[in-house]
């Protein structure tokens, strides 16, 4: 008998390769273990809207974790126990009046129904997975509510200083995560929300111990959750603290499948 595992997968330099794609060969892997009787939950800092299609593309019918943990959620239908967490609304527009000072690209705030970004001169309907209108233009008129993160791009040389400034300005209130992969993003969520928690959470979910729960990541968000799990596996890419953090690096990077190449030895998927 095959003992249930939960695989808890980042998407960014970790599932997906270069061109931000999950390849036939890692869908191939991770499909044999769901057939195999193992769980496969995707934890990530992307929206949804940006990641719900490699929920379907997997075949996925786990609670999915984004934004870094702040929506915890059952995509495409009710779950009595999905939970987002929002940001102040006034924070939003607070970061906003920054935007120069910080040399932001751009500022964005996000639920888990739509986004609004500040300048539509950035907005690039394949990296948002949307087609923008006046309406998600970010301003205090469209955004009525907390949203439940923001986001906001700067260039790669300057994502740590950015990070910094903001979490010395309003470190009681959020936290400041990247996304990891090719794109300095970086996420702002609310304090202590982390991909430890959200991954906890769909474990009792799924039933499935603390113990028997394996992590892949590559980046500073993931770092909470590969130290929670009982397996935490770093991507041979990972920075060096993620590996430090780790129980194991994999042989082969993102862009290698190295998350499959990994997973086929582990779960003796071979065999099957």
């Amino acid at each position: 008998m095959t003992l249930k595992k939960l695989i808890a997968i980042d998407l960014d330099g970790t599932t997906l390769n270069a061109q931000s794609l999950i390849s036939g060969t890692t869908e191939k892997t991770l499909k044999k273990a769901i057939k195999n009787g193992h769980y496969v939950s995707i934890v990530t800092g992307r929206p949804y809207r940006m990641s719900g299609q490699f929920y379907r593309q997997l075949g996925l019918a786990t609670p999915m974790v984004n934004f870094n943990g702040a929506l915890v959620h059952m995509p495409e239908k009710q779950w009595a126990d999905e939970k987002e967490t929002g940001i102040q609304r006034d924070l939003v527009f607070d970061i906003l009046a920054q935007k120069k000072a910080l040399n932001l690209d751009f500022v964005a705030a996000e639920n888990k129904e739509t986004f609004f970004i500040d300048s539509l001169e950035y907005f690039d309907s394949t990296f948002f997975a949307s087609e923008a209108t006046p309406s998600n233009l970010l301003t205090a008129k469209n955004l009525i509510a907390d949203p439940t993160s923001m986001m906001v791009r700067t260039s790669q040389n300057q994502a740590k200083q950015v990070s910094d400034s903001l979490m010395k300005q309003y470190g009681d209130y959020v936290d400041v995560r990247t996304w990891g992969g090719p794109t300095p993003i970086l996420e702002i969520v609310s304090k202590g929300i982390q991909k430890a928690k959200g991954v906890e959470q769909v474990a009792n979910y799924l039933n499935v111990k603390r113990s028997d729960i394996i992590a892949f990541g590559d980046e500073h968000n993931d770092e909470e959750m590969l130290d929670y799990v009982g397996w935490g596996v770093a991507m041979k890419n990972a920075t060096e603290q993620i590996k430090s953090v780790a129980n194991d690096i994999t042989e082969k990077t993102n862009d290698e499948d190295g998350l499959a190449d990994y997973l086929e030895r582990y779960l003796d998927l071979n065999e099957q």
